[in-house]
């Protein structure tokens, strides 16, 4: 059985339960059905147009542990998808999805489990959700696959020409993840941008108590409501380490020295298609200086006065987490 997870750019078909927001898959046609409206769809096709976008496989990139500890969280048997597809992937090739707001037997493993309704929308409606808000109440498994089919689907349709001769591209025909020039034969694959984020700590100067560097970037914007904070954060560089990263990523944005950088944990992250790499530091020396293009305001806080930050399910929050919980506290 193959079934597909259903996507409008950053936003993921879902349905109304229970539990809050639930990514819904559908049916997909066999490979002999599918290869026969392919070659329906491609009789028609110019060379420029020639190659299909709009699905993709997915893999597990979890340890079945993973997966494993995210099915405790529902009844369902499974629910892992094996494609990803867009909307008009779907339209294009006659499967049905349902329409929005309502609800459809068609529809596969969605959860029932056990919490308190959500008010907020009737049960069984279906809409496209944001990944940002599905990642607050996901199983980590599932949010990674998710994350996987938002980066694959984005790069295949960015990847329709050749960048060295801008010839059209195809699939790679033997099923490696792979565009390959029709001209020049370049194979351009799939590329991951490393970013590392940096959760700095120290004792108050004058009560001792655990404090927590957070910055406010301008990217946040300004709401009429309380600011959000977030860690410092950045692009790893060409040409240096990731440890070098932390050092100079915190010394352009706040002008600090660190001390004890160790590395903690990484998040895929599909805006735009970046691997998240969270370390842990200690501050060493100087004062905060903010880079003013980035940042608005950045301060140590104490962690039983934090302002708003990260929404769950960000590293940014697991880290903040990490250090709460080590100190005997919680978010």
């Amino acid at each position: 059985m193959t079934t597909a997870f259903v996507l409008d750019n950053e936003t993921i078909l879902c349905r109304h339960t229970v539990a809050g927001w639930w990514p819904l898959q559908v049916m997909l046609p066999n490979t002999e059905d599918l290869a026969l409206q392919n070659d329906a769809v491609m009789s028609d096709a110019t060379d420029a147009d020639a190659y299909q976008v709009g699905r993709v496989e997915l893999i597990e990139s979890l340890a079945p542990s993973h997966w494993e500890e995210a099915l405790k969280h529902t009844e369902t048997k499974d629910f892992r998808a094996t494609s990803a597809i867009t909307s008009h992937y779907a339209e294009v090739h006659g499967i049905a999805i349902p329409d929005l707001s309502t609800a459809s037997d068609t529809l596969l493993f969605t959860p029932e489990t056990e919490g308190a309704v959500d008010n907020s929308q009737p049960s069984d409606t279906v809409d496209f959700i944001s990944y940002r808000q599905l990642i607050t109440q996901l199983p980590a498994a599932l949010a990674a696959q998710l994350s996987q089919a938002i980066q694959l689907l984005r790069w295949q349709a960015d990847t329709q020409f050749c960048s060295r001769c801008s010839a059209p591209v195809h699939a790679d025909k033997s099923g490696e993840r792979a565009m390959v020039c029709q001209v020049c034969r370049l194979r351009q694959y799939p590329r991951v941008q490393p970013c590392i984020i940096t959760a700095i700590t120290r004792p108050n100067p004058k009560t001792g108590e655990m404090q927590i560097l957070l910055a406010h970037h301008h990217r946040y914007g300004k709401p009429s409501s309380e600011l959000q904070y977030g860690l410092i954060a950045g692009f790893v560089e060409v040409g240096e380490s990731l440890e070098h990263a932390v050092v100079r990523e915190v010394a352009e944005e706040v002008a600090i020295s660190l001390t004890d950088i160790r590395y903690v944990s990484s998040q895929p992250w599909p805006f735009p298609s970046n691997l998240m790499l969270g370390f842990r530091a200690s501050y060493a020396s100087g004062e905060i200086a903010i880079q003013q293009k980035e940042l608005s305001h950045a301060d140590f806080f104490d962690l039983s006065n934090l302002p708003k930050i990260p929404f769950k399910g960000s590293i940014a929050y697991e880290l903040i987490a990490q250090i709460m919980h080590e100190q005997g506290m919680s978010l």
